[in-house]
């Protein structure tokens, strides 16, 4: 009996106890590790950040460079052994290429000398005394550098030192501002070199360049869209989401109509040669398949869940409370937002820096070309894994903020004295002792939105906010309050998971709106110049920017949605409405959820005890954290 009474003992210390739910009544930095390898990781985002500064030359994507190392339109130094380079480029600013009727790769090499020049030929240049006119009057030199524009129809050389005869007229175009030949013949040659033989990455890079001014645009209509619908949400009514799903629904159906119509258009076309036409097109029919597969799944889950929307527009009147508690959680997207294209546009110049790292060579004639560092492909990788990491810690820290101030609202007896500065608290805590957890969550998520097909379970348990929320309120690690706010949510799912699910349908909606409409005005701007320009993946960068956006002024109404639910189920599993155990919520809380258990079950009581739990612990009186 003793050693039995004995072996009964262990077997007892080595069951594990649950864990008690104690909101915020003390504070413990969490996921410290976690933070160190963030440190770590970003030391090496500066290393690249330095290097590529150091060994790119964002400026000959940007403005184009000639065959002696100048880079057009600037001011530059000297190559050793390159007579001709470290020239003022100043006024040069457009790309000509002396043999573009008749373009060659030799040894990856072009077989034409490339000048920068202030103008491009519009006229056709039949002679020599012709391009000396033309340089004569525009002050655009045709010829190489070193012959003086009086000796065009004097040195012996001209004919080597000048551009082939006849030179075709010429239009200049933002693809590395090169001056583009006008004649069908010639342009069919000069596109199918310098287009179809150009690294893959090169015509992407070019793509996003020549198209930044559209993408910054359109940045700042998803921006005015994202404004436009949590205003909408904000104001929400019956008719409102009404007006709203039609929105999305037309928004869906006119998006997949032109992506079809633009593949008809390409397929149609028999003037496509070039490889980024192809691309295009290609491209184009998977977005347009994609579109249409998400359209026809999201009309179907309208249609379905259609009748929930009266129940959705009290849901987002009980969020709107909750907001209205602490209003300036509506401003935390503004800071979200300029973080991120801080971020983001830091993160583009980089990537412009890797893309033309390069050393300079001089070879015979005293030209200059760049031989592509050994290596510096494989820090674009590094680089593409910190741009979703550092992106998800940063919307990971709003989510983290409104829940931490959600939570302290939420868990506060007397409702007529609501707490002070809610969101500098929970900043401060944030700060203090949970970036740690930020930073393991943010990095799950993007470890899991890269092999997305593999971890799709994954994905769906921990990209919700409430690991954060739970963080929030018992200040235990990622993965612990990953499981607990799993294990309780699925315990009491039965009070609110459909019209959560719902509310959270709507707001996932919101975003689809932004990004619809978003992408259809790239469509329309980028089509424009779609044969000399990769768009389908400036297109891409749109839509991924667009959501972004979308996303860090929708997710406070999601985070908010999340966080009450998660503080009401802590609330039911510690407490049982009596007198000894009175709940936190409110009482318009507290019928709004008695509806939703009316609703899903016909045979609920009619009063709150269908809320009482058989047990429970009772929380102890909120204590505010102090930062140290």
């Amino acid at each position: 009996m003793h050693c039995f009474g004995a072996e009964y003992q262990v077997s007892a210390e080595r069951t594990p106890r649950e864990r008690e739910w104690r909101p915020q009544i003390y504070r413990k930095c969490t996921d410290t590790i976690w933070l160190s390898l963030f440190f770590l990781f970003w030391t090496g985002l500066v290393f690249i950040m330095g290097y590529s500064v150091a060994a790119g030359a964002t400026g000959r994507l940007l403005f184009g460079y000639d065959s002696f190392g100048n880079v057009c339109g600037k001011k530059n130094s000297p190559v050793e052994g390159a007579p001709l380079s470290g020239q003022d480029m100043t006024l040069k600013k457009h790309v000509f290429f002396m043999n573009s009727c008749n373009l060659e790769v030799k040894d990856v090499r072009l077989s034409s000398t490339v000048l920068c020049v202030s103008s491009c030929p519009e006229e056709q240049l039949d002679t020599l005394e012709e391009v000396q006119l033309f340089a004569n009057n525009s002050g655009s030199f045709l010829c190489v550098y070193s012959l003086n524009s009086f000796n065009y129809t004097q040195n012996p050389n001209a004919g080597s030192l000048c551009p082939s005869l006849p030179v075709p007229p010429s239009k200049p175009f933002p693809l590395f501002n090169r001056c583009i030949p006008q004649t069908p013949e010639c342009y069919s040659v000069f596109a199918s070199v310098l287009i179809n033989d150009v690294d893959a990455l090169h015509r992407i890079l070019s793509g996003i360049m020549s198209g930044r001014d559209t993408i910054l645009g359109l940045c700042i209509l998803a921006l005015a869209l994202s404004l436009a619908v949590m205003f909408t949400f904000r104001f929400v009514t019956t008719l409102l989401v009404h007006i709203f799903i039609a929105l999305v629904v037309l928004g869906l159906l006119f998006v997949c109509g032109v992506l079809w119509w633009l593949y008809y258009d390409y397929t149609y076309d028999l003037s496509i040669e070039l490889d980024t036409e192809r691309e295009n097109m290609e491209c184009l029919l998977g977005f347009a398949i994609v579109s249409t597969v998400v359209t026809a799944v999201l009309l179907v889950l309208i249609f379905v869940l259609r009748k929930r929307i009266k129940l959705t527009v009290e849901l987002f009147r009980v969020i709107n409370k909750a907001i209205g508690s602490s209003p300036f959680l509506l401003f935390q997207p503004l800071w979200t937002f300029a973080i991120l294209i801080f971020f983001w546009v830091l993160w583009v110049a980089v990537l412009l820096s890797l893309g033309t790292a390069g050393a300079a060579q001089v070879i015979e004639g005293g030209q200059v070309e760049y031989k592509p560092l050994s290596g510096i492909r494989y820090m674009w990788w590094y680089h593409l894994i910190g741009l979703i990491w550092t992106s998800e810690f940063i919307l990971a820290c709003q989510q983290m903020t409104i829940a931490g101030a959600v939570a302290t609202c939420y868990f506060n007896r007397n409702k007529n004295d609501p707490p002070d500065r809610p969101i500098l608290s929970s900043l401060s805590v944030l700060f203090c002792y949970h970036l740690g957890t930020v930073v393991k969550g943010s990095f799950v998520i993007t470890m899991v939105r890269i092999p997305r097909t593999v971890l799709v379970y994954m994905c769906n348990a921990l990209k919700e906010k409430n690991a954060y929320t739970t963080t929030a309120i018992n200040a235990t690690d990622f993965c612990a309050s990953a499981k607990d706010a799993l294990k309780l949510l699925s315990k009491n799912s039965s009070h609110f998971t459909s019209v959560n699910r719902f509310g959270d349908f709507i707001i996932f909606l919101g975003k689809v709106l932004v990004v619809c409409f978003t992408v259809f005005g790239g469509l329309m701007a980028f089509n424009y110049n779609r044969a000399l320009q990769v768009w389908a993946i400036p297109l891409l960068l749109v839509a991924f920017l667009a959501y972004l956006v979308a996303h860090s002024f929708l997710s406070v109404f999601e985070t908010v949605l999340d966080a009450l639910f998660l503080c009401f189920t802590v609330d039911l599993e510690t407490n049982d409405g009596s007198s000894e155990k009175p709940y936190f919520m409110d009482q318009e809380f507290l019928s709004f959820v008695t509806r939703i258990n009316k609703l899903n079950d016909p045979r609920a009581q009619k009063d709150k005890n269908s809320l009482r739990k058989e047990e429970g612990t009772e929380l102890r009186p909120i204590v505010r954290p102090t930062v140290r």
